[in-house]
């Protein structure tokens, strides 16, 4: 794949100064989100300060889409009469005694001069409401959902409680339009600035996936790989990173979501390490998995090769003007075809019977055989959210696009018992049988980032990943972490 994107995005840093996405953007987001409404009132909330002594505020991503704040107990309006759109944006005032326990908030006027819209205290947003709607101006609100598909529907955020009184207070009769999925479309297309995020999150990323490896050796702890992780986050300018860090060693490598990640590795494991930086708010989500001794057994050689011969293929059809489904089924007829070279399966379309519910991909036949080592889908959007709205899944791949493509193959050492017993299940049991035991508690999973720019797709996570590099990194001594990015300090003026 084209390697220009990262020159040409990169040359984009000092433009952007303090890497923020110009006022001129925001303001085309939401004419944008409003282009298909007549007239109308809407809404898009913040995040509330987090409970004393929890975490910092992690804004939400729609709020943050609109209004590029990042401090609580915020909401944005934006009114749409006759053509013109106008927005404001309601903010805590400045207020001492909570200041000294959660930092100076932004002035009014400094969130005019940066965001370009006025700013007004917040307890001035139900007033200005209740006189907008007098006017008959409907209703509308973008929800407090983060992220797309099953991590959609926070309920509990702050914008619904506002609008569940809002409504109480009118009664059952008002009615209130929903915009989510205007928004999703328009974070489905990131812009070149958004782009510059993801890249430099990704950048992070792999400078930790780097370092650990080098890390990496038989009696460490899974904590001591999260916490190196962690500091190369940090160290290099991230906020934090953008979900839990999945670091699991052995038996814990076929568990896709573990994340205690406080198991003391062993010669002769993997170690598949799931992580991603955020930075600004964007997410880099990238997975790696490297043998514990730092050589690949013939067993988890022949895995891991199997998986990222699936990426491969799926790279090459992932163009502009790609179908997901299309790359999708392309990865999964890989891994199938080399399951059954392993004779981890019968063969490419043998099935199985599974428990009522307990097949993602039951066919008139039976359940995938497959289905048994592989069982998530290849890849998903990223942007403010790790899961994040794309048009790949709406329609095709695009300009704009920022996507992973990640599949696995899981062996877990108690498969077999976990087969329901039925004359068929035996026979598979019997035949695949030795081939798992072999293969036991290997978990293989390899994830990369992807955007699509006017050169094509481009794969920007270029941490090793074949065979050869993974074994050569390791193989270099660990002298400590690596020199921090000398570019940070121009990030942060």
């Amino acid at each position: 794949m084209r390697l220009s994107v990262i020159t040409s995005l990169a040359l984009l840093v000092p433009a952007l100064g303090f890497a923020q996405i110009p006022a001129a953007e925001y303001a085309t987001r939401r004419q944008a989100l409003v282009a298909s409404i007549d007239s109308g009132v809407t809404l898009v909330y913040g995040a509330q300060e987090p409970e004393r002594f929890y975490p910092g505020l992690i804004q939400l991503s729609p709020f943050l889409y609109f209004a590029g704040f990042d401090e609580a107990g915020a909401a944005l309006l934006i009114v749409k009469r006759g053509g013109v759109v106008t927005s404001t944006l309601f903010a805590q005032p400045s207020e001492p005694a909570a200041e000294v326990w959660t930092g100076t908030r932004s002035t009014f006027s400094a969130i005019r001069d940066r965001l370009g819209v006025p700013a007004r205290s917040s307890s001035g947003l139900q007033p200005a409401l209740d006189s907008l709607l007098a006017t008959g101006l409907p209703l509308y609100f973008v929800t407090d959902h983060q992220g797309s598909g099953e991590y959609a529907g926070n309920t509990n955020g702050p914008g619904y409680a506002f609008v569940r009184a809002l409504r109480t207070a009118k009664g059952a009769a008002f009615q209130i339009g929903v915009l989510d999925s205007v928004a999703d479309r328009l974070r489905g297309k990131k812009s070149a600035a958004e782009l510059t995020m993801i890249q430099r999150a990704v950048e992070i990323t792999v400078r930790a996936h780097r370092d650990v490896m080098r890390l990496i050796e038989p009696g460490m702890n899974e904590f001591e790989a999260q916490a190196l992780i962690e500091y190369t986050f940090r160290r290099n300018g991230a906020d934090r990173p953008a979900f839990a860090s999945i670091v699991a060693s052995g038996p814990n490598s076929t568990t896709l979501h573990y994340m205690r990640d406080d198991r003391f590795m062993r010669d002769g494991e993997v170690l598949v390490m799931d992580i991603g930086a955020s930075y600004r708010g964007y997410a880099a989500d990238v997975t790696r998995t490297v043998p514990v001794n730092g050589k690949f057994s013939p067993e988890q050689r022949a895995v891991y090769q199997i998986v990222r011969d699936a990426q491969a293929a799926a790279e090459r059809v992932a163009k502009p003007g790609a179908q997901w489904g299309t790359v999708s089924e392309t990865a999964r007829t890989t891994l199938a075809q080399g399951l059954a070279r392993l004779g981890l399966i019968q063969s490419p379309d043998a099935v199985f019977d599974a428990r009522t519910g307990e097949c993602a991909r039951p066919t008139p036949a039976g359940c995938p055989q497959w289905s048994l080592y592989y069982m998530h889908g290849l890849g998903h959007g990223i942007g403010l959210d790790v899961h994040d709205p794309d048009q790949l899944f709406t329609s095709s791949l695009g300009i704009g696009s920022a996507f992973t493509i990640e599949p696995g193959i899981y062996v877990r050492g108690n498969l077999l018992d976990l087969i329901p017993d039925t004359p068929r299940n035996r026979a598979v049991k019997a035949a695949i049988g030795p081939a798992v035991r072999r293969h036991a508690n290997i978990g293989v999973r390899i994830e990369d980032d992807y955007i699509v720019t006017a050169s094509g797709t481009e794969w920007i996570s270029r941490a090793p990943r074949e065979i050869a590099e993974i074994e050569a990194l390791m193989r270099e001594p660990y002298t400590g972490p690596a020199a921090r990015d000398a570019g940070i300090v121009e990030w942060y003026k």
